[in-house]
């Protein structure tokens, strides 16, 4: 196995030495430099996986390196060590786009870590699909090709020019808005207006006048007209979002609404006629709904002339990759990064994940995993999950009567070691915080276990 190189930038010849001697005993290739101006020279001669510079130093401080580094494009995570931590160091060293810093004196376990998640930034990058463009001029842009996601572009194919009422059924974060725009722009109606009803953030009080509008006068504060959603989307298309949530009292008046396509405002006496298509999305089952009493059956076959299904990601974990690439061009672009991309072993984590939030959620993770990234490549550290991804057996045959307690324990240790060391690619910092044991104490285990690279 090839060493890894790490390169040390410190005036104090003490910390020079110190740190050789440990990143030396840890198995990495080591050079020395004992001010920023050396560091230079040695840059392009050592080629360096990771940098450790002090900030403090005469000549050509920490910063400045840091800096001269990133000016440069050098995809090299630098760790800036200081015996000053403060708010304004520590504000300063992310913004320059350091990997991370620690203050002295530091713990050496925690200074090891952070060395090894740096040096893991080299290692190979996953090879990212081509980010798909937006699918038509309007920039909607629906990402995936998987078999589920194929049968969703036919069924807005089919649908899409004609007339039909279509419900849109899938869970929260999937993307129902995404496919009633879709249908919309890729209808003769393109050109008028799509007109979005929120239907879970107005209350039951305020639906009705937003739907119908109102006339002045019709209520305390109805100081003027208003036009309503139904008036708007006149020779267009109204899109009702959640429409699981409104009750039973509106669901009749909607009835009406989009059976006779035409409405009288509140308070008004004027039957208003418009010519509007509708589309609605729900996270609800709403046959459940329709047998529990909660949802008219009649509005539901009134709705229910096409159904579209949008999988969960869960179900199309081959597009997750697809969409990490599409979400870190637009994120780069949007916060001026330059992140590279994910490794490998980040990738292996997302697809892991079960994605309760679905496409939203993913989108979420990948942004803030971006803004947060400490390197050019984002590693498993840099990913905040909103939940744990399973790393220990489900169960454990353990209660063998011809084992001692001892031995079973150690079954036990071993077996959940090797679980999480196989499903972290062998990573043993992530192990080590997974387990919530610190780095030795895991390689200490792994040798009295018996536990080698080879399992």
């Amino acid at each position: 196995m090839v060493k890894k190189r790490v390169l040390v930038v410190d005036d104090e010849e003490s910390v020079r030495q110190f740190l050789y001697d440990v990143l030396t005993e840890e198995k990495y290739q080591v050079a020395t430099a004992a001010n920023g101006l050396q560091c230079q020279d040695k840059l392009m001669q050592f080629k360096p996986d990771v940098l450790i510079t002090d900030i403090r130093m005469p000549e050509k401080d920490g910063f400045g390196l840091l800096e001269q580094i990133k000016s440069a494009g050098l995809n090299i995570p630098v760790i800036l060590m200081t015996a000053f931590g403060t708010t304004e160091v520590a504000i300063k060293a992310m913004k320059l786009g350091a990997f991370d810093y620690i203050v002295k004196p530091f713990d050496l376990d925690e200074f090891l870590d952070l060395i090894q998640r740096a040096v893991a930034q080299s290692d190979t990058v996953a090879t990212f699909p081509q980010a798909q463009e937006p699918a038509s001029s309007t920039g909607i842009n629906i990402i995936g090709n998987s078999p589920s996601m194929r049968n969703v572009y036919k069924d807005i194919g089919r649908v899409a020019d004609s007339n039909a009422t279509v419900l849109i059924q899938g869970e929260s974060g999937t993307g129902k808005e995404l496919v009633a725009r879709a249908i919309h722009y890729n209808s003769s109606r393109r050109n008028n207006p799509f007109i979005k009803v929120n239907c879970a953030n107005l209350p039951d009080s305020l639906l009705e006048s937003e739907l119908f509008g109102y006339e002045k006068g019709a209520f305390t504060g109805a100081s003027s007209l208003k036009v309503g959603r139904f008036e708007l989307a006149h020779e267009g298309t109204i899109f009702f979002d959640e429409i699981g949530e409104i009750s039973l009292a509106t669901q009749a008046k909607l009835l009406r609404a989009i059976q006779e396509k035409e409405f009288d405002r509140v308070g008004g006496t004027k039957t208003i006629k418009v010519n509007v298509r509708i589309l609605a999305a729900t996270n609800r089952k709403l046959k459940q709904s329709v047998r529990e009493g909660e949802f008219r059956e009649d509005l539901f076959f009134r709705l229910n002339v096409v159904n579209i299904e949008i999988p969960p990601l869960r179900d199309r974990k081959e597009d997750i990759p697809l969409l990490i690439a599409h979400f870190l061009a637009k994120y780069n672009k949007e916060f001026n990064k330059e992140i590279k991309g994910f490794s490998k072993e980040a990738i292996k984590l997302l697809i892991g994940y079960d994605w309760p939030g679905n496409v939203r959620e993913l989108e979420n993770v990948v942004e803030r995993s971006i803004i947060m990234a400490r390197g050019a490549i984002i590693v498993p550290e840099d990913i905040q999950l909103g939940a744990t991804v399973s790393q220990q057996p489900t169960e454990l045959e353990i209660l063998d009567e011809n084992l001692s307690l001892k031995q079973i324990i150690s079954d036990v240790e071993r077996k959940v070691i090797l679980k999480a060391l196989e499903e972290n690619n062998w990573c043993r910092t992530t192990v080590a915080k997974v387990l919530k044991i610190n780095r030795r104490s895991l390689y200490a285990k792994m040798k009295e276990l018996g536990i080698e690279e080879n399992g």
